[in-house]
């Protein structure tokens, strides 16, 4: 591997997400604001939105991590779920009981939740891959957002989902939770004036030290290829770091980031 051709301690460019490498770029931040707003505000549904590798998971996992004692966090990474089955897993990441049919879950979830209530605590259920849930599962949701006292919400759920998402809450069978989601947050992909900051920023928590990897041309030739994706960023920076280190190159130009584009199926939309 490249690691000490380029000096590295680690590898910079994995797509694998991981907080430690969050970059943040006004889209990100703007998205954890409307996140930390709509919780603070109490709204019982938020919903954020991007395309493929545009960086909603690891936004997740940042937000998870910035809540303050008071929350009681739960995350789903895999909601392609039957109804009762989404409420069992609700169920066990807020420490419910888990029995019976789905009445009695969700009996058993706002008794915790109540409990969790009378701390002082309030629950932030964070749902990821949101548009793989069926339309029923979806319907169950808002099941879960009735619960509440008299004064506020005893269950705060955040929907992350591709574009997909918002064609399945367009259905009329859902419009009622439809109605409910107050906080919504489409995610772009990175901005050309990001893109040299977001390569330096995750080759600086990698460990280098060095001139700029990547050449003008390089960077120029990562956005056109990658859209500004951050994940297909990844996947092409890595593959092209791979070809200079192949050539004893000891920085990646645009023939080296131009191989890499044709290596990758989903980068060549952008040819």
């Amino acid at each position: 591997m490249y690691l000490a051709h380029f000096g590295l301690t680690e590898l910079p460019f994995g797509i694998t997400p991981d907080t430690q490498y969050i970059y943040s770029a006004k889209a990100h931040q703007e998205a954890l604001n409307t996140l930390m707003l709509a919780v603070e505000s109490g709204e019982g549904f938020v919903k954020i939105t991007g395309e493929v590798g545009t960086g909603k998971t690891v936004l997740c996992r940042k937000f998870l991590s910035l809540l303050p004692k008071p929350y009681h966090a739960a995350y789903i990474p895999n909601p392609q779920l039957d109804p009762r089955s989404l409420l069992i897993a609700v169920a066990e990441e807020l420490g419910a009981p888990v029995a019976g049919e789905a009445m009695h879950l969700i009996k058993s979830i706002s008794q915790r939740l109540l409990a969790l209530a009378a701390e002082d605590i309030t629950a932030v259920l964070c749902i990821d891959e949101a548009q793989t849930m069926p339309m029923l599962t979806l319907e169950t949701l808002r099941l879960l957002s009735n619960l509440e006292t008299e004064k506020h919400k005893l269950i705060h759920i955040v929907l992350f989902g591709q574009p997909e998402l918002d064609e399945k809450l367009s259905n009329p069978s859902v419009r009622q939770l439809r109605q409910r989601i107050a906080f919504h947050y489409r995610m772009p992909p990175l901005q050309r004036g990001e893109l040299d900051d977001y390569l330096a920023h995750r080759l600086r928590i990698a460990g280098y030290r060095g001139e700029p990897v990547f050449s003008a041309m390089a960077r120029r030739a990562l956005y056109r290829f990658s859209g500004g994706t951050p994940r297909l960023v990844n996947i092409l920076a890595h593959k092209s770091m791979l070809a200079a280190f192949g050539q004893g190159r000891p920085a990646v130009g645009y023939r080296q980031v131009f191989a890499a584009a044709r290596d990758t199926d989903s980068a060549r939309y952008f040819f």
